[in-house]
Parts: C-alpha cells; sequence; structure tokens
C-alpha cells in the first residue's frame, strides 16, 4: 500500500510536503549546519529537495570563504547520499538534479535502499536526515537503530516530520484542513485524492512529540530534543551520537 502511495505521488512529493507543511521543512537543513568536505545521509529523500538544499548551503560556505588546495580536496570529498525505497521517487529526483546541474562533480549520490537495513558502514556519516518518511516506515525503532549505527561519533541525527497539534481550537482547525482540504487540493493538482487521504491519516497513527523524542534516546541518541512549529504541525527531533 504504502509503495504504491509514493509510486503514485512521486511527481508531486514535494508539493504536498509544502501543502501539509507550509514550506517548514526547508527549515531543517538550516539546522544541520553543512559544511565541505561531509559525509552525509538523506532518507526517504527520493525528490532531492533536502540534498539539493545542502548542497546549496555547502556553496554557500565555500564562496564565503578563501579557496586554497585544502578546500578544493574538502570539495572533491563531499558525498551527499539519497536513499529511498522507492525507485519512481529517485528518478523523479535524479531528473531534478540534471535540470539543476547538481551532483555533476560525483558530491550527490542516489542509493535506492530500506531504512531498516540501510548498506552503509558504521560510523561513516557525518550528518542523518528524513523528511516526512519515518511515519511511512514499518519498524520505527530499527530505522533509529540503523541510523545510529552509520553515524560518526559526533554525528547529529535531524527528523522532520508532521505531528500533533496540542492546541485544542488550532487542532480543529488544522484537522478540517487535512482531512478535507489536502485531499481536495490532491485530487484537484494530481488527480490523486485517496493517496493524500492515506498520508494525510499517517500523521494521526504516528507518536507524539514526547514518545518519538523518547524513542530517539532509546536508540543510543544522547540529547535529544524536539522544537514544535506551528504549534505542533510540524517537529523537528534532533540527537547527537557520543
Amino acid at each position: 500500500m504504502v509503495g504504491d502511495v509514493f509510486t503514485s505521488v512521486a511527481e508531486s512529493y514535494d508539493f504536498m510536503n509544502d501543502l501539509m507543511s507550509a514550506g517548514l521543512h526547508r527549515l531543517l537543513v538550516s539546522m544541520l549546519n553543512p559544511f565541505p568536505g561531509m559525509k552525509h545521509l538523506d532518507v526517504a529523500g527520493g525528490t532531492g529537495d533536502v540534498a539539493f538544499r545542502i548542497l546549496e548551503n555547502i556553496n554557500r560556505v565555500k564562496q564565503r570563504g578563501l579557496r586554497d588546495v585544502f578546500e578544493d580536496t574538502l570539495e572533491a570529498e563531499t558525498r551527499i547520499y539519497v536513499c529511498d525505497i522507492n525507485p519512481n521517487m529517485l528518478n523523479v529526483g535524479k531528473q531534478r538534479a540534471l535540470e539543476k546541474g547538481f551532483g555533476e562533480d560525483g558530491c550527490l549520490v542516489w542509493v535506492e535502499g530500506n531504512a531498516e537495513r540501510l548498506s552503509f558502514q558504521n560510523d561513516s556519516m557525518d550528518g542523518y536526515t528524513i523528511a516526512f518518511g519515518i511515519r511511512n516506515v514499518t519498524h520505527i525503532e530499527k530505522v533509529l537503530s540503523e541510523a545510529h549505527r552509520v553515524l560518526k561519533p559526533g554525528g547529529r541525527f535531524l527528523c522532520l516530520e508532521l505531528s500533533h497539534v496540542g492546541i485544542p481550537l488550532f487542532k480543529e482547525l488544522y484537522d478540517y484542513y487535512s482531512f478535507s482540504v489536502i485531499p481536495y487540493m490532491g485530487e484537484l493538482v494530481a488527480g490523486d485524492r485517496e493517496s493524500y487521504q492515506y498520508l494525510v491519516e499517517s500523521i494521526r497513527r504516528f507518536p507524539t512529540q514526547e514518545k518519538f523524542a523518547s524513542m530517539i534516546a532509546d536508540a543510543g541518541f544522547q540529547k535529544v530534543e524536539y522544537e514544535n512549529l506551528v504549534g505542533g504541525v510540524v517537529a523537528i527531533h534532533s540527537g547527537l551520537k557520543i
């Protein structure tokens, strides 16, 4: 079911996330502080939206500094891995990368893979992001365990997810928007009401912010914290591997 949904919405997935989160997912990259030479893994990021923004941030860092041989070496070592279980999502991302001129130097790597069984080595990544993906996995605990495994000591885990609104009146308004407006927009824009309905319902099944934070800590992460945006419409959870 989940695979079919993401195959159906692949072309309009980033637009859908904008509809559901008012574009707040772009804040994730600003919290990551990307740097030249980093090895970063973006999971469930097939359309490339997060990866492109990481590269844009790295390019801005390079432009502010003085170029030298050391910096050129760091630039050559930069690798942003985009891992997604759905090949259709990856194909959308690859096409967008070509259109934007990203990855021509080999810094952008596309990987078809399962977040619960990553193919990357232990202690190999400086950062790990997953945006609007973890609520759709089968076993959240396995995804968190794998994230902890592949991160280097000092590496940061960042998860952006549509979450639970706590303010009663705002919750009623957001529920109406989620269950009535978003599926209608999905049908209008993408011709697919059912897939958008499923994605909205998946938000309600996801753990609360506090419960998810405790799951991240149970996976071995330290300094776990979260920030609610727009009253909990979106939450950013973070943790460090010490």
